[in-house]
Formats: C-alpha cells, sequence, structure tokens
C-alpha cells in the first residue's frame, strides 16, 4: 500500500515533561506519541512536530504528522491514540494532509499565551499552569510596552542563549495585554518565535509593570541586539502554545 501522512493536532499538559523533543535522558511528548504510534501499528513510527515547546510548556494545538501504510481511516488515529496514551496528552483531530506537509518548515502563525496571576498569595490551583507574581502590575504599561515588539524586527536581545539560528529577525503578528481579575494574559502571534523569546518577552514586560523602566526602553532593548538587555527568562508554567495557523504558499 501507498504511504500517507496523517496529521495530528496534539494538546498537553507539559508540566511533568522534558519539552516535546525525543531525548535520551527523559519523558518527551514527542517520545509519548512515537511509542503510542508503534503500539498501535507494530512498527517504529518517527512523528514531525511545528514546535518543539519547552520543558514545563503546555499546547491546546500542536501539530505533528507521521507517515504510514495502516489501513486504519485518518480521523479514528485520535481515538485509538487517546485509548493509548497518558491522560496529559490528548489528541484533538486527525486527517490525511498532503504528503509533501511538514508543519515544521511550512509558513505558519503560532500563537502564545503566557498567563500572570497577579494577586497577594499564590493559588494551589493555578500553579502549573500560571506564573505568580505578588507585587501589583501596571497592565497599561505593560501593554504600550508590548506594541514595540510587533512588526518585523531583529530580536537578538529576546533570544535565550544557546539558540541556534541563522538570523534572530522575526516577524511578530500581534501581541495583546488584558488582565481578568487577578490573572493577567499575554498573548502574542508571529511568524516563527526564537528560543525563549515569549518568556523573555514575559519577563520584561513584568518589569516594567512593575516600574523598573517605562515601556518606551523596549525600543532600546530591542536596539541593543543584546540578551543581557532585556528581562529575566519567566517561567515555562506559565506557557501554552494555543495554536497554529497554517498559511497558504
Amino acid at each position: 500500500m501507498m504511504k500517507k501522512r496523517i496529521g495530528l493536532t496534539v494538546a498537553y499538559d507539559g508540566t511533568h515533561y522534558c519539552g516535546w523533543q525525543v531525548q535520551d535522558n527523559g519523558t518527551t511528548i514527542q517520545g509519548e506519541l512515537n511509542r503510542c504510534l508503534e503500539e498501535l501499528l507494530g512498527q517504529p513510527i518517527e512523528t514531525m512536530g511545528a514546535s518543539r515547546t519547552d520543558a514545563g510548556v503546555h499546547a491546546l494545538g500542536n501539530v505533528a504528522v507521521f507517515d504510514t501504510d495502516s489501513r486504519i481511516p485518518p480521523e479514528k488515529f485520535s481515538y485509538a491514540l487517546n485509548q493509548r496514551l497518558p491522560e496529559d496528552i490528548r489528541i484533538q483531530s486527525s486527517q490525511e494532509v498532503t504528503p509533501d506537509f511538514h508543519p515544521r518548515y511550512c509558513e505558519s502563525e503560532k500563537t502564545y499565551e503566557y498567563r500572570i496571576l497577579n494577586r497577594r498569595f499564590s493559588l494551589p490551583t493555578e500553579r502549573l499552569y500560571s506564573y505568580f507574581y505578588h507585587y501589583p502590575l501596571d497592565v497599561e504599561k505593560m501593554r504600550e510596552a508590548a506594541s514595540y515588539v510587533i512588526g518585523r524586527h531583529d530580536f537578538a536581545s529576546f533570544c535565550g542563549a544557546g539558540a541556534q539560528v541563522k538570523s534572530t529577525v522575526r516577524l511578530v503578528t500581534g501581541f495583546s495585554v488584558e488582565r481578568e481579575g487577578e490573572m493577567i494574559y499575554l498573548r502574542v502571534s508571529g511568524r516563527g518565535f526564537l528560543y525563549h523569546m515569549v518568556r523573555i518577552f514575559a519577563g520584561t514586560l513584568i518589569e516594567v509593570g512593575n516600574g523598573i523602566y517605562p515601556p518606551e526602553h523596549m525600543q532600546e532593548i530591542l536596539d541593543a541586539k543584546e540578551r543581557g538587555a532585556a528581562g529575566p527568562t519567566a517561567p515555562a508554567c506559565g506557557l501554552t502554545l494555543l495554536g497554529i495557523e497554517f498559511l497558504e504558499s
């Protein structure tokens, strides 16, 4: 039989995983997917993911593909895998995609959300899905600061150490900062992100919100093109990949 390529939309709680990508020394999302597919199909399967999220980062809509000659209908893979996967990983949909579709190399727009619990004391039920910050934060100033990074810029100041990239230029298409009660939501969309980029955005905006420097200092941070110019990398637990939109070529 001809092989076909199956696309999966994957949601997961990243708390207990060493990130997306298969590693020798820890459990990963991709590793669990590969394991369950091999168990289901009786042959080694290697998934290819759109976003290699870090340890502790969550996702509602990461995307992965794999090739198979199985007779299982494409839409049934979601049900079959969900019976085998641990309960903190769930396939949201499965369907056949074109043989040349590779989610990592297709033009796409990713949307991430970073959640900050801003109150006097932490809440145990939020500890795995938000960053607790007890000093009052000025959301208006954070919103103003976020506007500086919208557009195409060299984001070297917002790139984590150890990243191996040819260019640090990226396009950020949208960035909103909203407060609902005691939770602050940073939601950023773009055509690709650098290593730790969204978490460094979050750490920097927290410093703005706390009055350490004014919103317009974001321009100076961008211009510096040095990691040391920006704020700290906020913890992984507050970050969720909401979804990926693949764009027509």
